[in-house]
């Protein structure tokens, strides 16, 4: 297949042009989200969804947040990454499979339904994870484009995937939070460096290939700005696959914490890794022929304990 999208295999960074959408459904009477909304979502690469949840859903949540992190053992050893250079957890990867209540997340329709309707077909799970940024050790996430990565190391072949980040903790403007570059998925930056044989093992401490040259970074930071949404548990921010962003470190005493869930469309299904020798473990990148999500309504609670 040919690749539209080539990083890591030239000598100098260089922007190239969007050969997607960003919106990919129209919008329609019904839609899951309002006109004025879709139209940000195209026009910034994300968008931020306000009291989505009960505050019974969120201390559910919450608790099983807490549970997951208490007891990691318990866990798939290869989902649970630390941060660099300590114990504290960092992120537990796959836990909508390794959690009923995460799963129910993922499905839940109000989540699922916008994916469908921004991605403009069904869904599936690219990735999800539990990222936990504690209090005086949470280190940061440098700057990247998601799609960049999932380009070259997983196969996916186009930009028709999204993020979702459910805070489970509250974001405030200093302990952390995720800061965007609005505009910047409106051209894919390249990247320079071969990646090395299973990167993902260092990538997911800290990531050193696959990140984007400071001035390329501060061109877009120049032209577009830079925005750090913040919300109370239970906010969703939801990011276009390509907009550059990344999070400081949290030397606050105030963890932040947020359910992280990948939606890809089921016509991007992922292909042979267009940088990499071979694909990521499919712990990061669902692979074959994933579940497709059917959304599920009625509060989380239900059927998660069913």
């Amino acid at each position: 297949m040919q690749d539209i999208y080539p990083s890591r295999h030239a000598q100098a960074a260089a922007f190239l042009p969007r050969l997607d959408p960003v919106v990919h459904g129209g919008w329609h009477e019904g839609a899951p989200l309002s006109r004025e909304q879709a139209a940000q979502f195209d026009r910034d690469g994300y968008l931020v969804l306000e009291d989505m949840f009960s505050d019974e859903e969120i201390a559910f949540l919450q608790g099983e947040a807490g549970t997951l992190l208490a007891d990691p053992d318990a866990l798939e050893e290869e989902t649970v990454v630390t941060e660099p250079g300590g114990r504290e957890i960092r992120s537990i990867f796959r836990i909508h499979a390794q959690s009923r209540v995460m799963g129910r997340l993922a499905a839940d329709e109000r989540l699922a339904q916008v994916a469908r309707f921004l991605l403009g077909d069904e869904v599936y799970i690219h990735q999800s994870r539990l990222n936990y940024k504690p209090g005086f050790q949470g280190k940061e996430f440098y700057w990247h484009s998601d799609f960049e990565t999932w380009h070259v190391e997983d196969g996916m072949p186009r930009m028709r995937a999204l993020s979702m980040s459910v805070l489970l903790a509250e974001n405030t403007p200093h302990n952390g939070p995720l800061m965007l570059i609005p505009g910047s998925h409106r051209s894919f930056l390249t990247c320079v460096g071969e990646t090395p044989e299973d990167h993902y093992r260092m990538s997911l401490k800290k990531q050193e290939y696959g990140v984007p040259d400071e001035t390329s970074l501060a061109e877009l930071a120049h032209e577009h700005g830079i925005v750090a949404p913040t919300g109370k548990p239970g906010t969703v921010v939801l990011f276009d696959c390509n907009v550059m962003h990344g999070s400081n470190g949290n030397i606050t005493p105030f963890p932040r914490a947020n359910a992280f869930l990948v939606y890809n469309a089921v016509g991007n299904a992922l292909e042979r890794p267009f940088g990499a020798e071979k694909p990521r473990p499919d712990f990061i990148a669902a692979r074959g022929d994933p579940d497709r999500i059917v959304p599920v309504g009625g509060p989380l609670m239900a059927e998660a304990v069913a």
